[in-house]
């Protein structure tokens, strides 16, 4: 009867330890059951669960794998493992299999230790823990990057709602991101992502610039926070702020575009997705002059918004056509991921607003980003102490992946 046993290798990196030990395994026709190895600092971890043939004694494989193990200055251990025991490991295969990520300027002991508590108290079991980002240097330099670790859950969220609800409270007494989200082929292929505009794409509320042109910026934005904050009609809060423009010479808008402050991160974060093949859009309850310059500044595919209109060389204080709210942000992401031919579920969705909650749940993955409370509570993620290109992070891109911009 052939016999099972699980193979643990630990000691110092270097080239040719697997290849040497796997070698060794091979002269007897031995079957690799499952394989991990991991190199933390200059420390290997490397895990075999293998089969011997009833054909071969393990006795003299053993004994090869300790010396050549002695050769390499490396530590191996055996341990046997029953076949009921093994069949009842393979028959897990295929449950319920999640991505928890961390994310912030460091992560810190206490930030492992309490995600991992919540994920213990609701019946998860880590499999894999791997970080995304780069290498942290000691030296203090002018920009820190940031710490991302991935970790790679098995099991059913006992309740996932209460979880994630978990997950913001924990999220926002520490000062990291943590996103939960389902590992599944949707995840890892992602094809198109929408942003909102204002206070997301960029750092501003444009309609905010344009009344400090008018003369009327308090009033407005007073009116803005409003509907941000869901406490007024996303519609009637336009149309007010619209009317108080009237007038407005249309000449300001060329120099309100040149001075739009990005988010930090944005750049990045679209060359690293334009260079991956991703579909992007502005889908934006502001303006499309302003969009159609962020597309062409940014590379962005498609962009809906409101376009004002104009007499005389002078805004009427009015919109052509529907009024793009929370409904009509919803619909413009599922008319383009009809015309992509790709599910929602490949559709990540990007806004701080309470009018992005209707596009934010409808995407395979929304996320909140530096939203206001009310958004976070009912977003599936959020993102806040971390710039937009931290988002690569959430669809799996490491560090070393996403595109490096020439310094300025």
């Amino acid at each position: 009867m052939s016999e099972i046993f699980l193979i643990s290798v630990n000691g110092e990196d270097r080239p040719g330890v697997t290849h040497s030990l796997s070698s060794v395994l091979a002269a007897y026709d031995v079957t690799i059951l499952d394989i991990g190895q991991a190199v933390i600092h200059k420390m290997l971890s490397l895990g075999m669960l293998v089969r011997v043939p009833e054909s071969a004694q393990s006795a003299p494989i053993l004994k090869d794998l300790l010396f050549k193990a002695h050769e390499l200055g490396v530590q191996i251990q055996f341990e046997p493992v029953e076949v009921n025991d093994y069949n009842a490991w393979v028959n897990k295969q295929g449950k319920a299999r999640h991505i928890i990520t961390l994310l912030g300027e460091r992560l810190e002991a206490e930030h492992i230790a309490a995600v991992t508590e919540l994920l213990a108290a609701h019946g998860l079991n880590i499999d894999i823990i791997h970080r995304l980002s780069g290498r942290i240097p000691m030296v203090e330099a002018a920009e820190r990057p940031y710490a991302c670790v991935e970790m790679s859950v098995r099991g059913i969220a006992e309740d996932a709602d209460e979880l994630r609800a978990r997950f913001l409270e924990l999220s926002h007494d520490t000062g990291i991101d943590i996103a939960f989200q389902a590992d599944d082929l949707y995840r890892r292929h992602r094809r198109l992502v929408a942003f909102d505009m204002d206070s997301t794409l960029i750092q501003t509320e444009v309609i905010d610039e344009l009344a400090k042109a008018a003369g009327v910026g308090e009033e407005v934005a007073a009116i803005t926070e409003a509907a941000m904050l869901g406490e007024l009609d996303f519609k009637e809060s336009l149309r007010q702020r619209l009317a108080l423009l009237k007038g407005l010479d249309v000449s300001v808008m060329a120099d309100i575009a040149e001075r739009l402050p990005l988010t930090d991160g944005a750049e990045r974060l679209l060359a690293t997705l334009n260079s991956l093949g991703y579909k992007t859009a502005i889908i934006s309850g502001g303006f499309t002059y302003f969009g159609e310059y962020l597309k062409e500044k940014l590379g962005v595919d498609y962009v809906f918004a409101n376009e004002l209109e104009v007499a005389d060389g002078k805004l009427t204080g009015e919109v052509i056509g529907d009024i793009v709210d929370g409904e009509k942000k919803a619909e413009c992401l599922k008319t383009l991921a009809a015309q992509e031919n790709i599910s929602l579920n490949q559709v990540v969705a990007v806004g701080d607003g309470a009018n992005d909650l209707p596009m934010l749940r409808l995407a395979g993955l929304g996320i909140a980003f530096r939203a206001k409370p009310l958004v976070k509570l009912h977003a599936r993620h959020a993102l806040s102490t971390v710039g937009l290109d931290g988002i690569l992070y959430l669809i799996g891109v490491r560090e070393r992946e996403a595109m490096q911009l020439p310094e300025r």
